[in-house]
């Protein structure tokens, strides 16, 4: 084996270790999120209660919405089931963004739209296969050209 290859595979592969870590790293905030909303469901949080009868949503629904919230967030953080909990958690989050913009409370919807993006970067960051299939791009935009 060639020594530059050599050299090209173990900087790479530090590069990976270290885009891994800082993954795991960007996922703590979107689980420290879901949790603190799955606490305040489960608590039956007076403010977060106030802002539910806003939305229009029963209280009797909290229990359930916090246990869906929970899972989603087990699969997002074991990584074998990392994509299928993003998906999951984008899904509810995105439950939330239409619940704001029906009742047109538009500054609250940042917290479930950020939350879902950085859960994605997360992963993207985490995993190597979905970097692949999901390249970041730079440099001008080019259209499709059929080779």
């Amino acid at each position: 084996m060639n020594a530059t290859v050599g050299a090209a595979r173990v900087s790479q592969t530090k590069g990976n270790r270290w885009l891994f870590w800082i993954g795991w790293a960007v996922s703590l905030w979107p689980a420290y999120v879901v949790c603190t909303s799955a606490h305040w469901k489960l608590t039956h949080n007076p403010g977060y209660l106030k802002m539910f009868a806003q939305i229009g949503w029963p209280d009797s629904v909290l229990t359930l919405l916090a246990c869906l919230q929970l899972g989603s967030l087990i699969l997002f953080l074991i990584p074998r089931t990392s994509v299928l909990g993003a998906i999951l958690l984008t899904g509810y989050l995105g439950g939330a963004v239409a619940s704001y913009v029906r009742i047109q409370y538009y500054f609250p919807i940042v917290v479930p739209l950020s939350t879902a993006m950085i859960a994605w970067l997360g992963i993207w960051l985490r995993d190597s296969r979905l970097r692949r299939l999901v390249p970041i791009r730079f440099g001008p935009l080019r259209p499709w050209v059929a080779d």
